[in-house]
């Protein structure tokens, strides 16, 4: 069986064995922002930090092996005034010589900030061995959040940001980057996506804050801006399937598209209630696939904990699982939990 949970310290080193599969801003393969990035989780969870500063970090657990082998993450607000949300506007630019009858549609860049930002979804890796399991993991990992949010409204914004990752060169690093954030900062992909994490200053002080035509560069850079890279279609379909689309917006480093949902009518977040335990012995596949959670109170917090499992409706405001699964998540008979089929 599988577990969705809250990170805690000890998990530092099965994270960081997680992170070096996708090496992103939101979960960098080094071990001193894993542990910043764990401790803000924790304070978080407890409700030591002022909502906008709040970054949850969910980690999933084979509960056989007792190994972490995923990992999503949610993001309270990203963009403040003291970390604002930067990223490159994709707009048009329409051209026309009437002497020449010549009509020409460029794409442009520019450079925005965003000081009272949306929530934000990322962070999320699957360890490759557990990837098309036919236990939905991914889904589980990708869904989980939507709940959470819907179980916790009052904390987040009115909008949800997922950034995607776009084609990458075979050594991980960008086209993009390498044609245009190189020449004016200086810094290689890697160095400037971990320097932003924490210190966005250097991208207001040295790229060009004015249109940039995108028709200067090669064609093979033009066909990665705004472009979904290989690994990550999966993840936009889902995106796409609960009420995301495009927002003309690219990562401002790797070209990455940026997709926008309004929280309130996203799928997942519309259809997530609560409702009451009932314990049953089995649920074959013919039943509907739906993601149970639960918040047990502490001494520092609600200690969450989620998973993915076959139910069994009984009436409109119950749903039956197993005594194994309401042993997983915390609950007995009769108790409320959160629910979402998906």
């Amino acid at each position: 069986m599988f577990v969705i949970r809250e990170s805690f310290r000890d998990d530092l080193d099965q994270i960081l064995a997680v992170a070096t599969h996708l090496d992103t801003v939101n979960l960098p393969a080094d071990r001193g922002h894993l542990e910043a990035i764990i401790d803000c989780s924790e304070k978080s969870f407890a409700a030591e930090l002022d909502a906008s500063e709040r970054e949850y970090l969910f980690v999933l657990e084979d509960t056989t092996t007792k190994q972490v082998v995923g990992t999503s993450m949610i993001h309270a607000q990203h963009g403040t005034k003291r970390s604002p949300h930067v990223y490159f506007q994709v707009r048009e630019d329409e051209r026309y010589s009437e002497s020449l009858d010549r009509y020409f549609v460029h794409q442009c860049l520019r450079l925005r900030y965003n000081y009272n930002g949306p929530t934000e979804i990322g962070g999320l890796i699957l360890l490759p061995e557990y990837r098309r399991s036919g236990k939905s993991l991914g889904k589980l990992l990708s869904y989980m959040r939507f709940l959470y949010i819907a179980m916790h409204r009052e904390l987040f914004r009115d909008r949800v940001l997922s950034e995607l990752l776009p084609p990458l060169r075979d050594d991980g690093t960008s086209l993009l980057w390498e044609h245009l954030g190189k020449k004016f900062t200086g810094l290689s992909y890697h160095e400037a996506d971990l320097l932003s994490k924490d210190n966005k200053e250097f991208i207001r002080a040295l790229l060009p804050s004015n249109d940039i035509y995108t028709s200067m560069f090669p064609t093979e850079v033009q066909d990665v801006v705004g472009a979904v890279g290989a690994p990550t279609k999966g993840v936009e379909k889902i995106l796409r399937r609960i009420g995301f689309t495009y927002a003309r917006q690219i990562d401002p480093f790797d070209g990455g598209p940026h997709f926008m949902a309004k929280t309130d009518d996203i799928s997942v977040v519309q259809t997530s209630r609560q409702v009451r335990v009932e314990l049953i012995d089995g649920a074959d596949e013919s039943r509907p696939w739906a993601i149970v959670a639960n918040e047990v109170p502490g001494a520092k917090g609600a200690k969450f904990r989620a998973t993915g499992t076959r139910v069994v409706a009984r009436g409109d405001d119950a749903l039956g699982i197993t005594a194994d699964v309401a042993k997983l998540i915390g609950v007995n008979q009769g108790d409320k939990m959160w629910s979402v089929c998906a």
